[in-house]
């Protein structure tokens, strides 16, 4: 599993003077870029391959509200990820100083092309970066079926 740690700034904070969710969405995706650049595909392999992440979903369970004054760790594990790289799944764990789980997220996303436009595929060399990596132990192989789990359009829309 991989940490990082934060200061809940000032700026941080919503009307009800605790971490806002918005703060939640950007630590869990620095979290996510620095766990990327670790295993060696960060900003400049972007570039490179010519591909960016796009999130489908952020799923976040509050359990505890944090309050600035003392530092945060934010987890990252990955939970699944198809056979071609195109999908993954992160789930990410807020803590205190103490150790105290103060929220939970799952997340899901995919790999657009940024020349296409187009959602791809991971080049075989980073999806072997992928596969060398800790998994989680109920890890699971998605399918582009798991991507439309929430999609039910409903029928009243003009």
């Amino acid at each position: 599993m991989f940490f990082k740690e934060f200061e809940v700034r000032w700026n941080d904070l919503d009307a009800n003077r605790h971490l806002a969710n918005s703060a939640y969405i950007n630590f869990m995706s620095h979290t996510r870029m620095s766990y990327m650049t670790k295993i060696g595909f960060g900003h400049k392999e972007f570039v490179k391959y010519s591909i960016g992440p796009v999130v489908f979903y952020e799923h976040i369970y509050y359990f505890k509200e944090v309050f600035p004054g003392k530092p945060i760790k934010v987890s990252l594990e990955l939970k699944g990820m198809s056979e071609d790289g195109m999908f993954v799944e992160f789930h990410h764990n807020f803590y205190d100083s103490n150790g105290k789980h103060l929220t939970h997220c799952e997340m899901l996303f995919s790999w657009i092309n940024m020349e296409t436009r187009k959602l791809t595929s991971l080049p075989e060399e980073v999806l072997e970066v992928f596969a060398n990596q800790e998994k989680a132990t109920d890890f699971r192989v998605l399918t582009k079926e798991d991507t439309r789990k929430y999609a039910k359009v409903p029928k009243d829309l003009p």
